[in-house]
């Protein structure tokens, strides 16, 4: 009989190679449609961070990841900052948020810096088990975040993407759970007195089904489900809602 690391394992490998052959190797990628900022964020401008899943480049504006990040950074280009990022690339996520934090340009982020932070962070699949590690690094430097957004989150190796971190405010959790590949269906708070769990909402497409155009026929035929929530625009209304109401 297996044991359920070598379960765990055997669900990682799958895993890594539906994704693989579902929307392939490339190459990794700027934000999207941000151009490079030398300076840091306006006082009170929400840094918003997201993730793509797969080996999706963060320019692929095929998924709603990317498209939300550009509408987004159209509609309040004042009141925010918005940067997408493939889910390999989380150094330089990070890398991206203490730049931005760092008011005074010295490299050495203030306690001052830190506390002013309002950052919120999404990501799909692969990119939303990297987002909760982002959090986590953040947690780690004593940074805040306002908020976390978890699609249909599938745990990379190495990664725990269930204990949302005490320096989160909110964190709320989309998935499905039919087909071959779905997402998280539960995510807890490491410390509930410092972490408001603002849902764990499942969706699901046996009634009605989602259009995936543009994706690879690998994708429609294998794990279609899990690329119907990441297009599904009554989620997404949902979550740039939340969004929205994060931005002063």
């Amino acid at each position: 009989m297996r044991t359920a690391r070598e379960l765990r394992a055997q669900r990682t490998v799958c895993t890594t190679l539906l994704l693989a052959g579902a929307l392939g190797w490339q190459a990794r990628a700027q934000p999207v449609d941000v151009p490079p900022q030398s300076h840091p964020a306006a006082p009170g401008q929400l840094i918003l961070i997201g993730f793509m899943g797969g080996n999706v480049s963060a320019g692929n504006l095929v998924h709603r990841e990317a498209q939300v990040a550009k509408e987004l950074q159209q509609s309040y280009p004042l009141s925010l900052h918005a940067a997408v990022f493939a889910n390999h690339d989380g150094q330089n996520a990070l890398r991206t948020v203490l730049r931005l934090l760092d008011a005074n340009g010295d490299g050495i982020l203030s306690a001052s810096e830190k506390s002013a932070a309002r950052i919120v962070i999404y990501g799909h699949s692969w990119g939303a088990s990297e987002m909760v590690t982002l959090a986590r690094r953040l947690n780690g430097l004593g940074i805040p975040v306002l908020l976390t957004i978890q699609i249909d989150s599938i745990e990379k190796s190495n990664q725990d993407d269930g204990n949302i971190p005490p320096n989160v405010h909110e964190a709320v959790n989309f998935y499905e759970t039919q087909g071959l590949l779905h997402g998280r269906s539960t995510i807890v708070a490491m410390d509930p007195k410092q972490t408001a769990i603002l849902g764990n909402y499942e969706s699901s497409y046996r009634e009605h089904t989602i259009s995936c155009a543009g994706y690879p026929w690998f994708a429609r035929t294998f794990m279609h489900p899990h690329i119907e929530i990441e297009n599904d625009p009554a989620v997404w209304t949902r979550i740039e809602a939340l969004i929205r109401a994060q931005i002063a």
